[in-house]
């Protein structure tokens, strides 16, 4: 195994560990003793082996939940449940160097947007902390003759399973685990089986932290084994998804066995619209951030461009001359401002897009060389000449690869939301412009969960997140996704 000379000590020695699963409240060996070979994506190396679950380590795991559910978890009170989350936080905190270490070798991001994770992180679990003594329910008054006394309250779901992506393994772990807590649910958690260290090190803070056995499982493998076993399987009683559109939909399909409650957060091709009023160097260093950030691995990524004609050239020119001017290399390389893609299937699947695109009639603005490296690297590109029927432009990339087209000076705003709405997703949209009043009846025309007017996917915990349409089902984040968590209880006490 080879890791890179960057790494700290305690971050070499936790990677290159016996990584097992966490059930019960201790690290296990898989049922079947099968393990994995875990990569870094900037060099193609194997940097750690871990544990491969299946359907046996899904039931003693959905067991330990169910029993922790009924037990002792039941009794811990809204404060207790905060304390609990607020002395993770911290520990997330004092780890922090080591988690964005171990998150560079697992995802393969810069350094610097790794650490700038675990910062959202912590903020993300002392957000829900709070929220513990606060989801109360609400008197009712009722019409029936006599005296009554009526009410709703919130209880916990139950067992939930949640199965996470690579593209943001800590983070994603955490906007799902928080929440879920926070209620009194508990928990089975599946990372991706391409970044499976950062969970297992979240799984080490959780005990430590002082949850009971059994609250938090986490189960490595792969999404055909662990992932598909506890999506059908009969003793959760939700699943949290978020992923691929596909997968989403196959998780759908197993979830109806029991009908559990099911959320996905899914895939998306967001639009990016910029105005001639635009701040216009704010706008392209905007529309660069919204595609290059995680190498374009983000499922909101600004990956469909709009730009009026006016601007469209200084606009274009001033994304590819960003793109182009960015360093690429391994993330714990001082420097660097792009890591790889997650793997050789991933890099050849944007690569073929790309290809796609130029035997459709694209070229690329700027340079969009390809970097001569090892790993699994795709070098910033900005596409022109693109039309709404291209495959690039239609389907979801999840790469550093941007579809640039220019809209008419009439400015329409049907018209442009007609264009921004045409799509099978709706995540996100971006509006870069000076006019408030445009941006807010534009916006409120866009099919899509979350708009962000002189920004780019604004990261707050209050703000909830998800998506329309093929997008995805519920909301991450906010007030919103505890409702998710929980059922909504009414009772009524006939008084005389």
């Amino acid at each position: 195994m080879t890791l890179h000379p960057g790494l700290s000590a305690d971050a070499a020695s936790f990677i290159s560990g016996r990584h097992l699963l966490l059930i019960d409240g201790q690290w296990v060996s898989p049922s079947e003793g099968r393990r994995f070979e875990v990569f870094d994506p900037a060099t193609g190396a194997v940097v750690a082996a871990a544990s491969e679950a299946r359907a046996e380590d899904v039931d003693l795991a959905v067991a330990a939940a169910r029993r922790a559910l009924d037990g002792p978890w039941s009794r811990f009170s809204g404060p207790e449940r905060a304390r609990l989350l607020m002395r993770l936080a911290d520990l997330i905190e004092a780890n922090g160097e080591l988690l964005a270490q171990v998150e560079v070798v697992d995802n393969g991001k810069p350094l610097a947007l790794a650490r700038a994770g675990i910062a959202g992180v912590a903020e993300m679990v002392r957000y829900f902390a709070g929220w513990t003594t606060k989801l109360n329910g609400e008197t009712v008054k009722v019409s029936l003759p006599g005296e009554w006394h009526a009410f709703t309250s919130h209880v916990p779901i139950g067992v939930v399973a949640q199965i996470i992506p690579w593209n943001f393994p800590l983070s994603m772990a955490i906007w799902k685990l928080a929440p879920a807590l926070a209620v009194g649910c508990t928990v089975v958690l599946k990372p991706a089986e391409q970044t499976p260290l950062s969970a297992i090190k979240l799984g080490e803070l959780i005990l430590e932290a002082g949850f009971p056995p059994g609250v938090v499982n986490i189960l490595t493998g792969f999404g055909s084994g662990a992932g598909a076993a506890l999506a059908r399987h009969p003793g959760v009683d939700k699943v949290a998804f978020t992923g691929s559109t596909g997968t989403g939909k196959k998780i759908v399909e197993a979830a109806l066995g029991n009908l559990k409650k099911v959320t996905l957060e899914l895939g998306g091709k967001s639009p990016v619209f910029i105005f001639p009023d635009a701040d216009i160097d704010a706008a392209i260093q905007g529309a660069a951030n919204a595609i290059f950030l995680n190498s374009g691995q983000v499922c909101s990524a600004g990956s469909r461009l709009y730009v009026h004609e006016r601007v469209f050239d200084q606009v274009v020119e001033g994304v590819a001359a960003i793109g182009d001017s960015m360093t690429l290399g391994h993330g714990l390389d001082a420097g660097t401002q792009l890591g790889p893609l997650i793997s050789a299937v991933q890099r050849d699947r944007v690569s073929d897009y790309i290809d796609s695109g130029l035997a459709e009639g694209a070229r690329i603005a700027g340079s969009g060389a390809k970097p001569q490296s090892e790993g699994y690297f795709v070098a910033p590109t900005v596409l022109v000449d693109t039309r709404p029927d291209m495959r690039v432009v239609r389907e979801e990339i999840f790469g550093p690869v941007l579809v640039a087209q220019k809209f008419g000076k009439d400015e329409d705003l049907a018209v442009l939301a007609h264009t921004a709405n045409d799509t099978e997703y709706g995540l996100f949209a971006g509006i870069w412009t000076s006019d408030i009043g445009r941006a807010l009846r534009f916006a409120r025309q866009i099919r899509a969960g979350s708009v962000s007017v002189n920004a780019h996917m604004v990261n707050e915990p209050a703000l909830p997140f998800g998506g329309f349409r093929q997008s995805g089902w519920g909301r991450e984040r906010g007030r919103e996704v505890l409702e998710l968590y929980t059922e909504l209880q009414s009772v009524a006490i006939r008084l005389a």
